[in-house]
């Protein structure tokens, strides 16, 4: 795989631009996406999966919502895994044709179905028996008929972190498996819907092939069951949560080697998975890809503040904060951070930590990094997913600007915050 983030002669580049000279213009904290990043992760998914006929890639609008990246990946050909109103607005917004868009999420509320039936678009995944009922009464009193896929809950063990498994019995998202049967069957008498499809997502940063394998076996079960009752559906969708590297992003003899526990998922077996348990019954099946398209183009530059010994420990402390990049606060997500600048010195072990005021606020515990100072400039790899669309302005702290780099041509895609956007 190609890799548009990368060291020459010791410098960080985000392809053709210094990342150095993108702090300088632009100020820090900083998140930066490369385009053809996510243009590469897309041919690898778009090549690696040209096996499986009758496939399609809906992007998932939670990983990173920016209304330019989203252009982007419309361009390139996907449709949009929506869980808001305000999501499905950007999507369409952004270009993606409305046939294109599925909206998904638990709790939808009457406005949001309204709003989703209004501008027609192609598939609501049911959750619940009351949801079901939900959609219905909605669609009838706007004299419409809802396309309808069926959330299944498999119980497949995702293996990855607990509060990103979404497939396991006791998680709040979908209909348990055993009670599915009857759901389709109510769905199938529902005047105001048309059940198309059946929808399984057991996770995210998913690193194995095994629970997409056993999801692909349970939903292949649950089909002949509906098939025996003579219901038939027309779509399969598989949800997301192909998993991506986290650690040693980057490589080089002037950085500490990272070790790795995390598994690098073969994506060749998963496509001859899906090939093999479900393409032969000429269903129309659905991916959704969210992180793996955006987490490894965008990286968030900080400039450290201070450096500070206290017990034994050392801290370097950065004018990024949990509130602009909180998956480690949320479930200490590990990112590898680098030196924008890479030089002779000794690595060091210390904590990387924000100015917010939570013991939260920590990129990196206990990290062996090569030293830096207060004015230097550090990188936080694979941001791309989950960084900006979970930041907030906690401490009434202003979000970072975004910039979109496309080979030697930078621009910014969001402003960066000013205090009067804080009233």
């Amino acid at each position: 795989m190609t890799s548009h983030i990368r060291y020459d002669n010791k410098k960080l580049f985000v392809e053709d631009i210094p990342a150095a000279l993108l702090a300088e213009k632009y100020g820090t904290p900083l998140y930066v996406y490369s385009s053809n990043q996510i243009a590469e992760q897309f041919r690898i998914l778009k090549d690696t999966f040209d096996i499986v006929p009758n496939l399609k890639f809906l992007y998932a609008l939670k990983a990173n919502s920016n209304s330019e990246l989203l252009k982007l990946i419309s361009s390139l050909g996907a449709g949009a895994d929506t869980v808001s109103a305000g999501e499905i607005f950007l999507a369409l917004r952004s270009g993606f044709a409305p046939d294109s868009i599925s909206f998904a999420g638990v709790g939808k509320t009457d406005y949001d179905l309204d709003f989703a039936l209004d501008r027609g678009i192609g598939t609501i995944i049911a959750e619940s028996d009351e949801e079901l009922r939900a959609i219905s009464e909605r669609a009838a009193a706007m004299s419409k008929t809802a396309n309808v896929s069926l959330r299944i809950n498999p119980d497949v063990d995702a293996r990855t972190h607990p509060h990103i498994s979404t497939g396991l019995k006791e998680n709040k998202f979908g209909i348990n498996i055993r009670d599915a049967v009857g759901s389709a069957r109510a769905a199938a008498k529902m005047k105001n819907i048309r059940l198309v499809g059946i929808h399984s997502h057991i996770g995210s940063q998913i690193t194995e092939v095994e629970p997409f394998a056993e999801a692909v076996n349970s939903i292949r079960e649950f089909l002949a069951k509906l098939s025996r009752d003579g219901i038939e559906v027309s779509q399969i969708d598989l949800g997301g949560g192909i998993g991506v590297r986290y650690k040693n992003a980057l490589k080089d003899r002037l950085l500490p080697t990272e070790t790795s526990e995390e598994p690098s998922i073969d994506l060749r077996t998963l496509a001859k998975v899906v090939k093999d348990g479900l393409s032969s019954s000429g269903y129309e099946i659905l991916m959704e890809p969210g992180r793996f398209l955006t987490a490894e183009s965008g990286i968030l530059l900080t400039r450290v503040l201070y450096r500070k010994e206290s017990s034994g420990r050392t801290f370097v402390i950065v004018d990024a904060g949990m509130n602009d990049m909180m998956r480690h606060a949320l479930y200490s997500a590990y990112h590898q951070v680098v030196p924008v600048e890479l030089g002779e010195k000794a690595f060091e072990l210390v904590d990387i930590v924000g100015p917010v005021c939570e013991s939260t606020d920590v990129f990196a515990a206990q990290r062996e990094i090569s030293r830096v100072d207060r004015g230097d400039l550090l990188a936080i790899m694979t941001v791309g997913a989950y960084g900006y669309s979970l930041a907030s302005n906690y401490n009434s702290r202003l979000k970072p600007a975004e910039i979109l780099v496309d080979k030697d041509y930078s621009r910014i895609v969001r402003d960066r915050e000013n205090l009067e956007d804080l009233v």
